[in-house]
């Protein structure tokens, strides 16, 4: 019996029912040229889609919200496998990455070749990512929505958003080298962007997956009522585009040291947090590193 062109890893828990559905539906379309692999435990997935890569599937997708996107993305990579293909079916609580993939494809485009970051922290421990970064507050908001069982999408990480602000505030000092210009100021969170969404939030709304560069917004020190403020129109709009506590712009590098250990989460899932101890990052962008497969993949519903 051939081998089968598609390999769905899929998370059993993502998007209740919603999972079940789409697993029959695939069942169906694809027939015998798909196989489904479960995963079990967090990073399987990365596991599974190095595997599927290293065994010979054309197209290794990811079902499942960002994290499994991530991980699954994470894996191809892993592989070194460029000619495998990259697919998602995304039925997640925030679905960050598909928005932006989506939202931006051409109708008619059966392949799409996107960019990829690589963070890199002081320990050794590094990981790509496809969609956004997040170090600081963002990741101590990833955090705090790790213990909310009941919400999805933004009410989420709304929730999150307001318990890390009573738990986690802090505004360390931080230097930053973006692209060789360093500038050092109090940083409450800084983010890098290929899509436009950061935990639902729409903080880099210019932002595109495959122009080769990164978006990042950096926020100073904004009270909490500020944060409180802007909640509302991050949701929809993004950060205001002049403010002097906001710092926005487009890099291919940076280089990230802070006073004080920070949380850091890549596609919502987390690198470390602050028990971890880590200050210092380096990220850096990979044009075209991974080729999404628009045809196989299913778009948000």
């Amino acid at each position: 019996m051939p081998q089968p062109e598609l390999c769905v890893i899929f998370n059993p828990a993502a998007g209740k029912s919603r999972a079940g559905r789409r697993i029959e539906s695939l069942r169906q379309s694809w027939g015998d040229r798909v196989a489904f692999w479960p995963t079990q435990r967090p990073g399987h997935a990365m596991e599974l889609a190095k595997q599927a890569s290293l065994e010979g599937f054309s197209i290794v997708a990811g079902a499942g919200g960002d994290g499994t996107i991530h991980e699954v993305a994470n894996g191809i990579l892993e592989s070194g496998r460029d000619d495998v293909r990259f697919a998602l079916f995304p039925i997640g609580s925030a679905n960050d990455f598909a928005y932006s993939l989506f939202r931006a494809a051409d109708n008619g485009q059966k392949a799409r070749r996107i960019d990829v970051g690589m963070v890199r922290a002081e320990d050794g421990r590094s990981r790509h990512f496809v969609c956004c970064a997040g170090l600081g507050f963002s990741g101590a908001v990833t955090v705090e929505s790790r213990r909310i069982q009941l919400l999805q999408g933004v009410l989420l990480y709304g929730w999150a958003t307001i318990k890390a602000l009573w738990r986690r505030y802090a505004v360390p000092m931080a230097e930053l080298e973006i692209d060789g210009e360093v500038t050092r100021m109090p940083t409450l969170m800084f983010s890098l962007f290929q899509g436009e969404r950061e935990g639902g939030f729409v903080l880099a709304p210019n932002a595109l997956l495959d122009d080769g560069l990164f978006d990042f917004v950096q926020i100073g020190s904004l009270s909490r009522l500020e944060v409180m403020r802007f909640l509302p129109r991050l949701a929809l709009f993004g950060p205001p585009t002049h403010h002097p506590k906001i710092r926005q712009g487009r890099c291919r590098t940076v280089r990230f040291r802070c006073d004080d250990p920070v949380s850091v989460h890549l596609d919502g899932e987390l690198l470390c947090t602050q028990e971890d101890g880590l200050r210092s990052f380096e990220m850096e962008l990979k044009p075209g590193a991974l080729c999404v497969d628009m045809e196989a993949s299913a778009p948000l519903r």
